[in-house]
């Protein structure tokens, strides 16, 4: 793991080795460290935060104001912060050693077409399917289907051809 969740003024931050943090006000001077609680980590991971600044946060304007009666006043608050830097040391996880790299596996061998499938059939998406089946004839549905059946089985397709093999099925009916 290459972060850390941490507990610092009662607020809980994640944090990666290198990482400087503007958090509350911490007791600790410029310049020395402190170890915050890690609430996650690897076992044994140490967190120490050095301290590099204390500042003052924006400016908060906050007014009051009574219609009406002229009654406005304004303050204005300005937080008091700590700029942090973190680091993860103490105990890391052993790395792990790498795989033997696998074998090549042997190309795919392409699925054989059947008989009277459309040209470029095997590129084409859903959506060309779907477009270009209206056109094809009965012998070229059937192939296409029986294609999309063994090997592809993409939704939108196996539909598409159904739905034009039904029209010609239909138009058949009709004559």
């Amino acid at each position: 793991m290459d972060y850390a969740i941490v507990r610092i003024g009662n607020k809980q931050h994640r944090v990666r080795d290198g990482e400087t943090l503007v958090v509350d006000r911490v007791r600790a001077d410029e310049g020395k460290t402190f170890e915050p609680d890690v609430l996650l980590g690897d076992d044994g991971v140490k967190v120490v935060a050095t301290v590099v600044a204390h500042e003052r946060g924006p400016k908060i304007r906050i007014g009051k104001y009574r219609r009406r009666t002229g009654y406005k006043r304004h303050t204005g608050f300005r937080a008091a912060t700590s700029r942090i830097e973190i680091s993860l040391g103490g105990k890391r996880a052993a790395a792990k050693p790498k795989a033997a790299p696998k074998a090549e596996a042997a190309p795919k061998a392409e699925p054989a077409a059947p008989e009277g499938l459309p040209d470029g059939y095997a590129d084409m998406t859903v959506a060309d399917i779907s477009r270009q089946a209206k056109t094809w004839e009965r012998p070229a549905l059937e192939a296409a289907l029986a294609y999309e059946r063994e090997n592809a089985s993409r939704k939108g397709a196996l539909s598409a051809l159904e739905s034009a093999l039904a029209a010609i099925e239909d138009e058949g009916e009709e004559a």
